[in-house]
């Protein structure tokens, strides 16, 4: 089993930054990828970023490519997603997932393990 715990959510203007973390523990070697997601009030859950702890490949977006940051801390078990130039369109709920294989990372059917969601609000 992996449990994740994300963290940083919040309240931000439109243009502002927020950096979300995502703390994996237990089976840390069944979390090869690491992604993020999101879901807004009444859209279903997608894709946003992915990496791997043995590989340093990071897939995004088209709708955050260039405005997001996804990275790793493996000392520390710990994914991070650096969010820049805030849009009110970025509102959701954030959330972390883990899996142990290095394909698909865009699927979320394929992720094992997800964490709560941490809350990510844009005003304009």
């Amino acid at each position: 089993q992996v449990q994740l715990v994300e963290s940083g959510g919040g309240l931000v203007q439109a243009g502002g930054s927020l950096r979300l973390s995502c703390a994996a523990s237990g089976r840390t070697f069944s979390s090869n990828t690491m992604a993020w997601f999101r879901q807004a009030p009444g859209k279903e859950r997608e894709f946003v970023a992915a990496t791997s702890w043995l590989i340093v490949n990071k897939y995004y977006a088209d709708s955050v490519r260039g405005r997001f940051t996804i990275s790793r801390d493996n000392a520390k078990n710990t994914v991070y997603l650096e969010m820049n130039s805030l849009k009110p369109e970025d509102t959701a709920i954030y959330f972390c997932a883990a899996k142990p294989r290095l394909n698909n990372y865009d699927d979320k059917a394929s992720y094992d393990y997800w964490g709560q969601g941490t809350q990510v609000t844009v005003s304009s």
